[in-house]
């Protein structure tokens, strides 16, 4: 290789973007792919952080991340080979920053589970972050006749490591709230729909947070948690089968030390798929600080308003 072929070679490695940062008025968001940057790590893709007025620090561990693609799963045991319980982590995946609001996420066909996705964000202003999810499973290669996907959102320190929906029967209309905080990773932690019953094959749950379902079922889809001053509501739109999961640990010991950062989690459940068709979710992140319940409401409503 010669010099000047070399120094090419360089630049175009170093002009490769890995994540941005993207706004709506002061609403700001880092976004990126499974890079480090600072004291994020690597392996952590989707919302690095966010930032707004009178937020004092991010609501995602500096470390990890916010809708952090996690996991592609199926019904077989935990996979102990390198790499493939956490495949989308470590799996190549190309940022694009398509404009000052939206960043994509492209990962092409992974090595194991043969899955392609594109995971796109939109940011909205006053506080919103929009999710548009699309994959294609290109190989029969996920066992029990269903595929997941899985995302985490590591929670820095909230003083209240809760998830809160609407119960089983209730409506926007006429809510009853119900509360989940799980006493330790996996026991009793994935909620799923009122319609959803669908049973899948897990072969051993173990402490799996998608294998292990919880009492508590939601009627509308969205769930909240509050950090501080501020609230985080999770809304989806309706369609897929899409089941909560929550960890009080998930995230790790606290910057202080003191307690364990909670993982507010979702997931994906595809039964009966075919090959080389397209599947996906749509979603809303609402970061703002915390009014009461029928604001949060309110902000489901807008979303899911036909």
């Amino acid at each position: 290789m010669t010099t000047i072929t070399l120094l090419l070679a360089m630049l175009s490695a170093e002009a490769v973007e890995h994540y941005g940062t993207f706004a709506a008025g002061d609403f700001r968001c880092v976004i990126g792919d499974n890079a480090a940057l600072g004291k994020h790590g690597e392996r952590y893709n989707g919302v690095f952080s966010i930032a707004a007025p009178g937020m004092t620090e991010s609501p995602f561990v500096e470390a990890y991340a916010g809708l952090n693609l996690e996991h592609y799963f199926d019904g077989r045991v935990r996979p102990s080979e390198q790499g493939v319980f956490f495949e989308p982590r470590v799996a190549p995946m190309v940022f694009s920053r398509v404009s000052d609001k939206v960043a994509e996420l492209h990962q092409p066909v992974s090595p194991v589970f043969k899955m392609e996705s594109w995971t796109r964000f939109e940011v909205t202003a006053p506080n919103c972050v929009d999710m548009r999810f699309r994959c294609v499973p290109h190989e029969e290669v996920f066992q029990g006749g269903f595929f997941g996907v899985f995302w985490a959102s590591y929670i820095n320190a909230p003083e209240d490591k809760s998830i809160y929906f609407l119960d089983a029967g209730s409506a926007l209309d006429a809510p009853r709230w119900v509360q989940l905080c799980t006493q330790k990773h996996g026991g009793a932690c994935s909620v799923q729909h009122e319609s959803d019953n669908l049973e899948l094959p897990f072969q051993e749950p173990g402490d799996l947070l998608y294998a292990n379902p919880a009492l508590l079922r939601y009627s509308v889809p969205f769930f909240y948690g509050r950090i501080r001053d501020h609230v985080l509501i999770y809304i989806f739109k309706p369609g897929p089968v899409v089941r909560f999961a929550h960890s009080p640990s998930g995230g790790g010991r606290t910057a202080a030390g003191d307690a364990s950062n909670p993982a507010w989690d979702f997931q994906l459940i595809v039964p009966k798929y075919e090959i080389g068709k397209e599947y996906g979710l749509e979603m809303r992140l609402v970061c703002k600080p915390w009014v009461d319940r029928a604001d949060v409401l309110n902000e489901v409503r807008k979303y899911l308003a036909p």
